[in-house]
């Protein structure tokens, strides 16, 4: 079980999830979506594709960019399609 949390949220809970690069990526289904609000920012991983950012909004508080997926990621990576990670202060714990 991974579950991936910040300011007293849940944001993410899930038994199956895919690891890349040190990174828990979680399905799509196991994301808390009231959460999340899209952003603009992108990045690009030379193997993965470009990513895509939402910011996190807990009890009036915003991490910026503190979520990624691979919308349509290189054929390396499908295993993480739509998939969710955390950085910025999210706790991750397996």
């Amino acid at each position: 079980m991974a579950k991936a949390t910040w300011n007293d949220a849940v944001l993410a809970e899930s038994e199956s999830y895919e690891t890349v690069e040190g990174n828990i990526y979680f399905p799509p289904d196991s994301v808390n979506k009231e959460y999340f609000k899209d952003s603009d920012t992108h990045s690009t991983c030379f193997w993965k594709g470009k990513a895509s950012y939402y910011h996190i909004e807990v009890n009036g508080e915003t991490n910026k960019d503190a979520a990624w997926y691979y919308p349509e990621p290189k054929s390396k990576a499908e295993n993480i399609k739509d998939h969710v990670a955390f950085w910025k202060g999210v706790e991750v714990v397996e």
